[in-house]
């Protein structure tokens, strides 16, 4: 195994992430892009050249000054260039993870190669235990294939970590599970609220029938986090609220204004870029970059004789592209320096206020997150995004609580803070 530390400092994360297409060996019920994968002439369903994706990946290391990154598919292993294009990662200096079922690594041939072209890691997705597992991902025999790969991995002492989705079906089994992480030696363990995030957001996908209630989840997750807890394992929850678990457990709850801090999780500034379709597609070349300005700070309305001569600007630069987009830039550009917050480079307050503004804009915009009348005689309403827009169409948001400390709490890191985080031998410089 790999060397590793643990620590309570927290930073920006420099993780980047590259989807490779939507081509997957599971069927996963909640999966978040499983209309991409059922649908083999979607855009977005065959997996992309390995030119493409070295020039993806290079750019995340030249523009966006990332360190690792995260290869996720649909299923990544059976991605046709995938020992190439890790052995590439590390050669530019991303050290590469494999988002992955880990049927592939049934093959111990499999293990040995992706260790031989330089992969760092693992983040295994473990949905349930045995039939459980078998259902949830529509393939009977599945459960015995993953855990034979994540078998191989111990034999050839690569570090593995899991990603478990709080779906109904495996709540009896969190504590299985969390049992399981500690027999393999899992790193790190990350617990997810099924929450309709890409295909998910259709109506049919999420109902009362598929989806438990964030009270139902507590007691189970509880015993689970405890029992990692007391083994000395690392565990996280993501999209969950504060208010739905023990206060002893509230350093391991990860929602937007949280996560850039977790060096395990993306980087908005160029999950932003990667996230976008041109650079999950297989037909066409890669979109320009945006700055983390961009995709972040909405331009400014100018007074109406000024706005009147920018919509003409822009009118003529229709037929230009680039120049249009070089306006387009530099009215964000603009509207980001009046609000004194530019980030610029070892701008460090700048850059933090950029990425709390983009956690915002994800939560309220992109999932319509909602708070309750409780929360807001909460104390921590200012570092908590509340409850998740489509969750509470279901259930409402009546199960919220509010936290009482005496005083508000404004550092979205006051929680995280006192947790240990596990950090590689390779984050060392930076991460510790």
């Amino acid at each position: 195994m790999s060397e590793y530390k643990k620590t309570k400092r927290r930073v920006l994360t420099k993780r980047g992430v590259i989807w490779l297409g939507q081509t997957c060996n599971l069927r996963c019920y909640f999966c978040y892009f499983m209309d991409r994968i059922k649908t083999a002439n979607h855009p977005e369903h065959p997996f992309m050249s390995l030119e493409k994706a070295k020039k993806i990946c290079k750019t995340l290391v030249d523009y966006y000054h990332n360190n690792s990154i995260d290869i996720q598919g649909g299923e990544p292993t059976i991605y046709p260039h995938i020992y190439e294009l890790v052995k590439y990662c590390r050669k530019i200096g991303l050290l590469p993870t494999l988002i992955t079922n880990a049927l592939v690594l049934s093959n111990p041939d499999s293990c040995r190669k992706f260790k031989d072209h330089g992969i760092r890691d693992y983040l295994i997705s473990v949905h349930g235990i045995g039939e459980t597992y078998d259902t949830i991902v529509g393939v009977k025999g599945a459960y015995k294939k993953q855990m034979l790969g994540i078998e191989n991995l111990q034999k050839v002492g690569s570090p593995i970590r899991f990603n478990c989705v709080l779906s109904k079906p495996v709540l009896p089994e969190l504590t299985k599970i969390a049992d399981l992480a500690i027999g393999v030696n899992a790193r790190v363990v990350n617990f997810i609220a099924f929450n309709p995030f890409e295909d998910q957001q259709k109506a049919g996908k999420r109902s009362a029938e598929n989806v438990p209630k964030y009270s139902e989840v507590s007691p189970a997750l509880t015993k689970a986090m405890d029992i990692l807890e007391n083994a000395g394992i690392e565990y996280n929850v993501r999209y969950f609220p504060f208010c739905m678990v023990e206060s002893r457990h509230r350093k391991a709850i990860y929602n937007f204004q949280q996560l850039p801090y977790d060096i395990h999780e993306w980087d908005y500034a160029s999950w932003s870029w990667t996230g976008m379709t041109p650079q999950r597609m297989k037909d066409g070349d890669v979109s320009p970059v945006i700055s983390l300005e961009e995709a972040t700070v909405k331009p400014i309305s100018y007074p109406r004789p000024l706005n009147t001569i920018a919509c003409t600007i822009r009118n003529m630069l229709e037929p230009y592209p680039r120049l249009k987009d070089i306006a387009i830039r530099t009215n964000r550009r603009i509207s980001a320096a009046i609000h004194g917050k530019t980030a610029r480079q070892g701008d460090e307050n700048g850059s933090h206020w950029l990425y709390r503004e983009n956690a915002r804009m994800r939560a309220t915009e992109h999932c319509k997150y909602l708070y309750a009348d409780a929360c807001l005689r909460c104390d921590i309403q200012d570092i908590c995004d509340g409850f998740h827009g489509d969750y509470a169409a279901i259930f409402s948001v009546d199960e919220a609580a509010p936290i009482t400390i005496g005083s508000k709490i404004t550092d979205p890191k006051h929680y995280i803070a006192e947790q240990e985080k596990v950090v590689e031998c390779e984050d060392y410089d930076w991460a510790i």
